[in-house]
């Protein structure tokens, strides 16, 4: 197996559960594989592999005054390593995201449902999914949303900081989604890879059930023992960004289940879990 963009934190998990299940894995970070670069990838891809491409370009405010670089490690890259694949008789799975969709919708999206990103970030990743199936139809796109690992500087490692900073902190209550322990989205896409007799073409992956960012914040204080009322509701408005976030962008996970695979447990209790075993 070939995780692309190891170094990230959906990547490192990835690693950590193919090493765990015996499985021989190699991650590769940018530094050592640059996918828009098609003669490197071709270099990196083995015939009978499998291939998992974490790399993206994931600066959604940035991408909106830098469309160009974005398309390119959103786009580009994914095409090269699915016509790679296609060449060396390779599996892939490419990972994108729920900002593919227009983010006002009231039920969760299904993976039919129509896209319309409101974003250069969602544009460029909805390229890149086309690409990827232009190229070898056979593969797996699977987006997910809200992915955390409780480490660096993602949304819960910055709630567990400022739960020591802050007295009170404000968090927006009107953008909901599916916060997603990317430790058990690792274990989902280990399964699927080992399922050889799924073929849908896209997936859904994320724990079960839908919060606000404001709810996992609460979430989040509550779990590290800490009083949840020091969290505060906030609209949207008072965080203005260059790219504007989904209102509602909760992904079905009914393609999933149909396929056969184990549904992803409820993201409270995946975020239980993330606490305790932070990597």
């Amino acid at each position: 197996m070939l995780v692309t963009g190891a170094r990230g934190q959906l990547g490192r998990h990835l690693v950590r559960c193919a090493e765990a299940a015996g499985i021989a894995v190699r991650g590769v970070g940018s530094d050592e594989l640059d996918i828009t670069d098609r003669g490197a990838v071709d270099a990196q891809v083995e015939s009978g592999s499998v291939v998992i491409n974490c790399a993206a370009y994931t600066a959604v405010d940035a991408a909106e005054s830098d469309e160009a670089t974005a398309l390119a490690v959103n786009e580009r890259g994914p095409a090269n390593l699915a016509a790679a694949c296609a060449r060396a008789g390779a599996r892939l799975v490419h990972i994108s995201t729920d900002y593919v969709f227009a983010g006002q919708a009231d039920t969760p999206y299904e993976v039919d449902s129509p896209t319309g990103p409101a974003t250069a970030y969602g544009r460029t990743k909805l390229a890149g999914e086309r690409a990827v199936h232009a190229a070898l139809p056979t593969a797996h796109v699977v987006r997910t949303a809200w992915v955390y690992s409780g480490a660096g500087a993602d949304f819960v490692a910055t709630m567990l900081r400022l739960e020591r900073e802050r007295d009170t902190i404000d968090v927006v209550n009107d953008q909901v989604g599916s916060p997603t322990f990317a430790g058990d989205l690792a274990a989902a896409l280990l399964e699927l890879v080992l399922r050889t007799d799924v073929t849908v073409p896209v997936l859904h992956a994320t724990n079960a059930g839908k919060a606000s960012w404001y709810d996992l914040a609460r979430a989040v204080f509550e779990e590290a023992g800490a009083d949840p009322e020091r969290v505060r509701p906030c609209s949207s408005t008072q965080f203005v960004r260059p790219a504007p976030r989904p209102a509602f962008s909760v992904l079905s996970q009914n393609a999933w289940v149909g396929a056969g695979l184990t549904p992803m447990r409820p993201w409270r209790d995946a975020l239980r879990a993330a606490l305790t075993t932070v990597v």
